[in-house]
């Protein structure tokens, strides 16, 4: 069907609703001249009179009736989803799909998921845990949530979270028989669990700052994981040093499960943003669930 026959048809349902070209051509927004001229178009496009018209009525021939009662439950239909979806523009509603980390879904979206439920009952928020860099245009994902530094500069990103930084920890248990490092080098005599990416294979820096440069370690490994979570387990259970965000293992200092150490050589990084491709016809639940998470992050 091409846009003339849509319209064409169109025009001949609402004059069959209306029962008048007159209130069918207000309907339509379009004269009662051009009304009649779209149907009398369709008519003989068809070869066959769907109308009988009179100076103060209008009724349905036989064929008239046929096509009329084949073509109004689409036309209805084609209104109601027209109308069901222009209500995702108005009100928030229905599934956004967000593609995240799981040290960011920790942090920086499940302690505010209980305010944005309440504000938005009718939003379902669906959260992929992914560790690695993802295309989330491509893997169809409304939006995504990572580090500043690690998000293309083809997407819109706001900040929601401050700045992090990361911290070096071990249980007590390991330090038992062991010395503290007191500078990124001493790393070197120490067993250390660290992060590495699914997709390529590379291990997550040890990255430290001093006054004038920053400096990667090349430590060793005797550990490796794609899993921010079993990092911090196997840390507690003194496997090793991990090297992981601070907000992740404080909980864990604080209650002296683990110790932290070269802290003064840990310095500030961009914190997590939530990205998204620009669109001209943002859904309404997508918007609410950008702005929410911005606006109640500072």
């Amino acid at each position: 069907m091409n846009g003339t026959d849509f319209t064409q048809l169109r025009a001949f349902v609402t004059v069959c609703d209306e029962r008048a070209f007159g209130r069918a051509a207000k309907r339509l927004a379009m004269s009662p001249s051009a009304l009649s001229r779209t149907v009398r178009a369709l008519e003989s496009r068809l070869g066959v009179r769907l109308l009988n018209r009179t100076t103060r009525s209008v009724g349905l021939t036989e064929a008239g009736r046929v096509l009329y009662d084949r073509i109004q439950p689409m036309m209805t239909g084609m209104d109601e989803a027209m109308l069901a979806v222009g209500a995702y523009q108005e009100t928030p509603k229905g599934v956004v799909r967000v593609n995240l980390p799981s040290i960011a879904a920790r942090i920086a979206i499940l302690p505010k998921l209980a305010r944005f439920r309440s504000a938005y009952p009718d939003v379902h928020l669906d959260l992929v845990i992914d560790n690695d860099i993802t295309d989330v245009v491509a893997q169809g994902f409304d939006a995504g949530v990572r580090i500043g530094g690690q998000i293309s500069r083809d997407m819109v990103a706001v900040r929601i979270t401050p700045d992090l930084r990361m911290a070096v920890v071990g249980a007590p248990t390991y330090f038992a028989d062991r010395r503290r490092p007191e500078t990124p080098a001493d790393l070197k005599d120490h067993m250390c669990l660290t992060y590495k990416w699914k997709s390529t294979g590379a291990l997550y820096p040890w990255r430290f700052s001093d006054v004038d440069c920053v400096i990667d370690v090349d430590v060793g490994n005797v550990l490796t994981v794609n899993d921010t979570d079993l990092l911090l387990e196997a840390a507690c259970e003194g496997l090793g040093l991990a090297y992981l965000i601070e907000d992740l293992v404080l909980p864990f200092i604080e209650n002296g499960d683990l110790l932290r150490v070269l802290e003064p050589w840990c310095k500030v990084f961009p914190g997590f943003y939530l990205y998204y491709s620009e669109r001209t016809h943002m859904p309404a639940s997508v918007r609410a669930f950008i702005d929410f998470m911005k606006i109640v992050s500072f």
